[in-house]
């Protein structure tokens, strides 16, 4: 066997400390950025605020010296301008101590909301139990999911609670606000709600046959059968219609249900001089900056730091790394922007075809790159608050050879059916025969996919009588 030295050559890349952590930062949103900055602040002594003031500073040097140069031009969307919160405000909340935050409502959850009922009526203890026991057992809809001869036999043998029992305590919260709450079905959670309603109303005693017996007919739109089997009028099924309509198949809507999810944008879209221009929201930015005076007993130390040296390397990258971080996102987000002038001006439909790689191409950037920079980075603008990968998508081609954005064949669609007559409602032939009139050749099954993924009913569940 012979053996030999050879000489390899290859290129390896290796992913530094620095570069993980600019990474890690760039997918971060910027809430979740915020909690990671904190993190450190308690972690590394030779990071600090930068609004903090100084060691022999005061606090208003520390403001001017750590607020980056802005032009002096007069902006007409700042929030100061916009909103008159002066002096008076605060006088009028209680001088300096007063918290704006305290006039801002609690949000209550359905469980709280009954809670308080109850506890406004005067019941023998045992019954107030079975009701608050029953309120416990409500999904986030307000409905009751298991059956009380289910809920009889999961409880303790010592209550000697049976169903019976468990249905006078279900009568009883079926009379708290909101209407419908504590029905087993959708059925009943309706006929709940009709009961609240004055008998007067047009359609009443109709609507209330339809809910106890007859909604899957109305769900199918069989007005033809159900006409037959209540012997009506297409007035009066319309009037039946109508009022079951403005009934709420979900009773808990609008109360809390968990975590409240807060976004920050980090762009922000105005008009300049005829064009949209993205703009870096200053105030989801940290100001961090590394202790002066760490880093200058730190430099008279010649080396000898020892651990120290490293936080204040540490230190100095994530200074760096956050700047850069937002750096990528305008630079990013000014792209798009400058791409979808005509969505900024018109909406959805003017939506122009996009992909990570025309971006990423333009900019010098990898894809991976402007993934993170879109992925949980939010575009604030005077049509709504945006994901920044929202603006991308695929594309068909028109029967010109353009490309047309499927955000704005979806929005085109939409357009139809909102505008379609009810009466006789739009197929998806005839959707994509309507769309090739305007040059977009799509296939019927391409309608039927993007009107299912904007969870808008088939044509046979949009007709109304």
């Amino acid at each position: 066997m012979k053996q030999a030295l050879q000489l390899k050559v290859s290129q390896q890349l290796t992913l530094t400390p620095q570069l993980q952590q600019s990474i890690k930062l760039l997918q971060l949103s910027t809430l979740d950025l915020q909690a990671e900055v904190e993190r450190f602040l308690l972690d590394n002594p030779l990071l600090e605020r930068g609004d903090e003031p100084r060691d022999g500073e005061s606090a208003s040097e520390s403001q001017d010296s750590s607020t980056p140069d802005e032009p002096a031009d007069s902006r007409d969307d700042s929030v100061g301008e916009l909103m008159d919160w002066g002096a008076g405000s605060r006088a009028q909340g209680g001088g300096d101590d007063y918290d704006p935050m305290l006039n801002v409502p609690c949000p209550v959850s359905l469980r709280e909301h009954l809670l308080a009922q109850l506890g406004e009526i005067a019941l023998p203890r045992r019954d107030e139990a079975i009701v608050r026991l029953l309120i416990e057992e409500l999904d986030d809809d307000g409905y009751l999911q298991s059956s009380l001869d289910e809920l009889a036999s999961h409880l303790p043998l010592e209550l000697l609670l049976d169903s019976d029992e468990l249905a006078v305590g279900l009568a009883l919260l079926q009379q708290f606000d909101p209407a419908g709450v504590g029905a087993r079905t959708l059925a009943e959670s309706l006929q709940l709600q009709l009961q609240r309603l004055p008998a007067a109303e047009p359609g009443h005693a109709l609507a209330l046959a339809i809910v106890r017996q007859h909604l899957a007919l109305l769900g199918g739109r069989d007005y033809a059968k159900l006409k037959k089997l209540l012997g009506c009028t297409d007035a009066e099924l319309r009037a039946a219609q109508a009022l079951i309509a403005r009934l709420n198949p979900h009773p808990a809507t609008g109360f809390h249900h968990g975590d409240v999810h807060y976004v920050i944008p980090d762009i922000s879209v105005r008009k300049l001089k005829g064009r949209w221009v993205a703009e870096l929201n200053r105030s989801a930015v940290p100001r961090l900056r590394v202790n002066q005076l760490y880093e200058r007993m730190l430099a008279d130390s010649r080396g000898q730091g020892g651990e120290m040296s490293a936080r204040l390397q540490e230190a100095r990258w994530l200074v760096k790394n956050i700047q850069q971080r937002f750096d990528t996102i305008l630079k990013v987000a000014e792209a798009i922007v400058e791409r979808q002038q005509l969505f900024f001006e018109q909406g959805e439909v003017a939506m122009r075809p996009l992909i990570l790689r025309d971006i990423a191409e333009e900019l010098g950037l990898h894809e991976s790159t402007v993934s993170r920079s879109t992925s949980q980075k939010y575009l604030l603008c005077s049509r709504g608050l945006f994901e920044l990968k929202y603006f991308f998508g695929s594309s068909l081609e028109t029967e010109s050879g353009d490309e047309c954005s499927a955000t704005a064949i979806k929005a085109h669609i939409r357009g139809m059916i909102e505008g379609e007559n009810r009466a006789k409602p739009l197929s998806d032939s005839a959707i994509a025969d309507a769309l090739a009139k305007q040059g977009i050749q799509v296939a019927r099954r391409t309608v039927a996919k993007y009107r299912e993924a904007m969870q808008i009913p088939a044509v046979n569940l949009r007709k109304a009588l």
